[in-house]
């Protein structure tokens, strides 16, 4: 069947966006002048063929724009980003990583892949106090891999696993990507999101820790014992216990608060912010340089996002207008395959788009487009609340794997940045892959046992 001429120009507004991506411009003004191109190829280059009402489009429409921008600004959950942005660097600048690393290598420098496991023990920590994939990935690869490296580690090994832990701070909340999903997604809030993506992210971390154990024991060459590694000692449990007690207490700070109903997110984030600025000033870490430099870097990764926002509104807009909303629920639904399978061709999609562009677009494009139709299928939690939340988890574990992925995989861009000499590209993507094959296969689990996603929010919500 021929498609119309309106199902034509969505299609290349997809297309052109990601060609246009690889042309080094920035990601906003690529899909405001994608919109704005869009609109004049409609509306004045063949008025006639879109004289029918419903999908015309002109530059008159486009205004409309603007109060959707001022819409999104008024929006008090989105207030959690720069708060949370700014938890994130100054707890970075606090110096908590490496006093975490010198006490955790003492107690668990004899495990199988023990050094490793450490790094998964202090990305976990910073995944649930940080959130800032970046921040993670440079200061675990800083504090890791050099002891990896000369204890005998293979460099393809000790790569994966400091890409691989370094972006759970992306999923395991308090998330940014997870205030924007909520932010996205009709009929989701933020605090029942966190709750919802909680266990996954835990879990995730387990699987990791676990294969890093396995490692450790059946290719010992790849993950070999420290020759210097001691028997723990009574004492090393107190030090990691006075390393552990001040992020686990600003931890416990936030997320308690947001579970508990003491807070909202964006409460919360307050407190998060405030908690790690104290942090850094027990530890001697907080200046008049340390402050402003954090202050400048929130402020470029806060412009960074709401200009994306702007670009993808607008683009949102003219796409809508276009019918293509319409034109997307009815590719999904017409597809040969059961509700399970519409789901899973949906997660694929995702999976395949995080090869080539970053979470914040497929968050702010993409999940607005399918979140309708899933939650219109029968699939998952019978009540459509849960089910969203299921959805979104489900989303979230799937984009974690666009950090890792080849050839816009951010983590691996960060550790190259900082990595020693002896560690190459090859050595990084080769280091990886089992990484992403256990992401996917968490998000099996989470697609198999939607309990793992919904069972915290049902507990808090009473339902």
């Amino acid at each position: 069947m021929a498609l119309e001429f309106y199902e034509i120009l969505c299609i290349g507004m997809f297309a052109a966006f990601i060609v246009l991506l690889f042309s080094g411009f920035p990601v906003a003004w690529v899909l405001g002048g994608v919109a704005l191109v869009t609109v004049t190829v409609a509306a004045y280059i063949f008025p006639e063929r879109l004289a029918d009402g419903f999908y015309s489009v002109a530059f008159s429409d486009l205004a409309a724009v603007t109060s959707r921008i001022w819409t999104i600004m008024q929006n008090w959950v989105l207030v959690a980003l720069p708060m949370f942005v700014f938890m994130g660097l100054m707890l970075d600048r606090s110096g908590i990583a490496a006093e975490l690393m010198e006490n955790f290598v003492k107690v668990l420098g004899r495990a199988p892949g023990g050094l490793a496991v450490t790094v998964a023990a202090i990305g976990l920590l910073l995944a649930a106090s940080t959130g800032i994939i970046g921040a993670s990935v440079v200061l675990l690869a800083l504090l890791g891999m050099p002891i990896m490296l000369r204890t005998g580690y293979s460099p393809s090994f000790a790569a994966g696993t400091v890409s691989a832990v370094g972006t759970l701070g992306i999923l395991i909340p308090p998330s940014i990507m997870l205030v924007l999903m909520a932010d996205r997604t009709p009929g989701v809030d933020a605090g029942g999101l966190f709750m919802g993506a909680l266990i996954p992210g835990a879990m995730l971390g387990v699987i990791y820790i676990g294969y890093m154990m396995a490692v450790g024991l059946f290719s010992p060459k790849h993950a070999p014992l420290p020759p210097d590694a001691r028997r723990m000692r009574l004492s090393d449990l107190g030090g990691v216990f006075k390393a552990v007690l001040p992020p686990a207490a600003l931890i416990l700070a936030v997320l308690g608060s947001i579970f508990a109903g003491f807070a909202t997110p964006t409460e919360a984030a307050g407190v998060g912010a405030c908690g790690a600025t104290l942090l850094a000033l027990m530890h001697k870490k907080l200046d008049r340089a340390v402050l402003r430099e954090v202050c400048e870097q929130t402020t470029k990764t806060t412009a960074f996002i709401f200009a994306i926002f702007v670009g993808a509104t607008a683009f949102s807009f003219v796409f809508q207008a276009l019918g293509g909303e319409e034109f997307i629920h009815h590719g999904l639904k017409s597809l040969p395959f059961s509700h399970d399978g519409i789901l899973i061709s949906v997660l694929f999609l995702v999976f395949v788009l995080g090869f080539f562009l970053d979470w914040i677009e497929i968050t702010l494009i993409v999940l607005p487009l399918v979140a309708p139709v899933i939650a219109g299928l029968d699939v998952g939690p019978a009540e459509v609340g849960p089910r969203m939340i299921w959805f979104v988890v489900l989303v979230a574990v799937c984009l974690q794997t666009s950090f890792l992925t080849p050839p816009v995989g951010f983590a691996l861009f960060y550790l190259k940045g900082v990595a020693p000499k002896e560690v190459t590209v090859a050595h990084i993507y080769k280091g990886v892959i089992p990484f992403i094959l256990l992401q996917l296969g968490g998000l099996v689990l989470v697609y198999v046992f939607p309990a793992l996603a919904t069972w915290l929010p049902k507990v808090a919500y009473g339902s």
